[in-house]
Formats: structure tokens, sequence, C-alpha cells
């Protein structure tokens, strides 16, 4: 019987049945990145406009939250008063220290 040193498994003998899957996700994924950042950091003329770009968009999800925060406290105001309340305590007894 011979003896035949064991060694551990370097990272190129270890063979992957998905690899393939793997592989494709990789590009899905960058794919998905790559467009996010087309439209973030999409063509603009100047600052000056992309700034403007960017406070109408931020108005837009501003706009959006507020219109949301006064339907949730339309439909049951008794529960926004008393968070409102606890956090007046919170607030107040932390400036308190």
């Amino acid at each position: 019987m011979t003896n035949t040193p064991i060694t551990s498994p370097s990272t190129d003998d270890i063979v992957l049945d998905d690899d393939d899957l793997t592989q494709r996700l990789d590009r899905e994924a960058d794919a998905i990145l790559a467009g996010g950042e087309r439209r973030t950091f999409g063509e603009t003329g100047s600052i000056r406009q992309a700034v403007r770009e960017d406070v109408g968009l931020v108005r837009e999800k501003i706009s959006g939250r507020v219109h949301r925060v006064q339907e949730d406290i339309q439909d049951s105001p008794m529960k926004a008063t008393l968070y409102a309340l606890g956090i007046g305590v919170i607030i107040g007894m932390i400036l308190r220290r």
C-alpha cells in the first residue's frame, strides 16, 4: 500500500455543479446595478440641473410620506395621540437630565 500525502484542496480543485447558475446570477445582478447607476447618475447638463432633479425627487417622496402619515392619523387618531404623548414624555425625560 502506498502512502499518498493528504493535502487540503485548493479553490482551483473545487468544482461546483451550480457554477454556471452562480455566474448567471452574478451577471444579472451586475446588470441590475448598472441600470440603477445609469438612472441615478444619468446624463445631466449641469450641477444645477442635477440638484433640481434631486430636489424634485425628494419633494415627491416627502409629500407621499406626509400624505400616508395624515391618512394613518385620520384612521386611528387615538393611537397617534398616544404615540405623540409617549415620544413627548421620552424627550422630556432626556432633556431633564
